[in-house]
């Protein structure tokens, strides 16, 4: 079996995978701040993270996953400048903070279950762990904080290598830092953000310094050390992470244990989604969601094929294009799966065995998605091998990859555009009154109704058992 090599950000190398304890493997991801819903850039790293759980499931690690719930903290800066952005979106919108927080939590996870991406076994909300950050503060205040008038602030002068892992991008990363009054270093960044006088907030507690609210980089440290302990295997986030947000956990880690120690052995981060040139950002108010995807008529799983026809490292590009083509290879893959349900048993004459070695050299590979999709269309044509077996291997692919081939269906992946004027049961009525004209040799009324249904956006296939599908533009 190939050994699992994974691209640790922190070493800037792929390194073998050798965890801490092979019966618990724990991963700490970096989940949504919930102050709007996600865009289709942010969900790309959820679909990275549940590749890599089912990885390592699948090569037999027990995993525990978690993936925490930004709900207060957050600025609409990175570092230490703005307002909280849950704070921001309440005032914008005239509603309770804590009921948009649960609205937009829920959408996220229904994001979440339409891409087959699995519940990770926890999900912690950081406004249910305020009381372990005020605690965490207290612990490293005296050697590593000083006050200022808006808070607390960590300085980073007091622990090893600050910045290791962003090194790399250290230009790019001061770049986004602003300027607050008082710090010691650029660099350094709040624990606690003091409410100022007259500020109305709708999230805040009492701290020892004053009443506030903690800020975005301590509940990661205090939550994965609560549910993984203070070393654990995988760290994973979106490389934007890897500047500031992460070198400042890290910072905590190592101020809170007394030691170097990162927390987390391996900092695992996904590049970038691009669509027209430009980074994606919620920032503008103008972004894509996994709603848009659907109204237009693409299935939920057409975007996650193309995400893993991208390795998860590269910067992958958005396009309509590019995800009608994911679209149009996710329904031959449905196809070809149904047309092996269908044929007759026979004995295999080749090795359904080397198709899993296949999958397997190309997962341990850093999780080379697009090589495992070669292998899987190498295997479902493979003529060698029985349809039965194929199918048995199949489980295999759908383990890792996460498209649920065994059970989706043609019929699955017809999903109705927002812009539709007609419904499924106006499509069966008017597909019947063709049926009756054809049987009454009236071709010009059955080319009619062919022509009408056209129009509306569906698509009639004659002599193919669907029979028709929504033809997307």
């Amino acid at each position: 079996m190939p050994t699992l090599t994974l691209f640790n950000s922190l070493s800037r190398a792929a390194e073998p995978f050798v965890p801490i304890d092979p019966t618990n493997v724990r991963v700490y991801s970096c989940g949504p701040t919930v102050y709007n819903y996600a865009h289709i850039g942010n969900l790309r790293a959820y679909v990275f993270t549940d590749t890599l759980v089912r990885v390592l499931r699948w090569k037999g690690w027990p995993v525990t996953h978690v993936i925490n719930i930004t709900d207060v903290g957050h600025l609409t800066s990175d570092a230490d400048a703005g307002d909280d952005k849950m704070e921001a979106a309440a005032r914008a919108s005239g509603q309770d903070i804590w009921a948009i927080a649960r609205h937009y939590t829920d959408a996220f996870k229904q994001n979440l279950k339409d891409l087959h991406i699995r519940e990770p076994d926890r999900f912690p909300l950081a406004t249910d762990h305020v009381d372990g950050m005020i605690a965490w503060g207290e612990a490293i205040a005296d050697r590593h904080c000083y006050r200022l008038p808006d808070g607390l602030y960590f300085d980073t002068a007091t622990v090893p290598d600050y910045g290791r892992l962003a090194r790399a991008g250290m230009e790019e990363r001061e770049g986004r830092i602003e300027a607050v009054a008082g710090k010691r270093q650029p660099e350094d960044f709040a624990i606690w953000r003091t409410s100022a006088p007259g500020e109305n907030r709708q999230m805040e507690w009492d701290s020892p310094w004053g009443r506030g609210a903690p800020g975005w980089h301590l509940e990661c440290s205090v939550m994965s050390e609560r549910y993984l302990g203070a070393r654990f295997d995988i760290h994973t986030g979106g490389i934007d992470h890897r500047e500031i947000h992460h070198p400042n956990e890290i910072a905590q880690n190592q101020a809170h244990s007394g030691t170097a120690d990162t927390g987390a052995t391996y900092w695992l981060h996904n590049n970038f989604l691009v669509e027209r040139d430009a980074k994606m950002s919620k920032s503008s108010g103008q972004f894509t969601r996994l709603q848009t995807l659907v109204d237009r008529g693409f299935h939920p799983l057409s975007y996650r094929l193309m995400c893993l026809q991208a390795q998860y490292r590269s910067e992958m590009e958005f396009s309509w294009e590019g995800l009608a083509a994911a679209q149009t290879r996710l329904k031959r893959l449905v196809q070809a799966v149904e047309t092996l349900k269908a044929r007759p048993a026979m004995p295999s004459t080749g090795s359904a065995a080397a198709h899993a070695e296949r999958l397997d050299q190309a997962v341990a590979d850093d999780l080379g998605t697009p090589r495992a999709l070669i292998a899987l269309d190498e295997m479902l044509a493979d003529k060698k091998v029985s349809p039965g077996d194929r199918l048995a291997m199949l489980a295999d692919f759908d383990a890792v990859l996460g498209l649920d081939l065994a059970t989706l269906t043609r019929a699955d992946l017809r999903v109705r555009p927002a812009s539709a004027a007609i419904d499924d049961a106006g499509i069966a009525e008017r597909l019947a009154d063709r049926r009756a004209a054809r049987a009454a040799k009236d071709f010009p009324r059955s080319d009619a109704i062919r022509d009408d249904l056209a129009a509306a956006g569906v698509e009639v296939m004659d002599g193919d058992p669907l029979g028709w599908d929504w033809r997307i533009s």
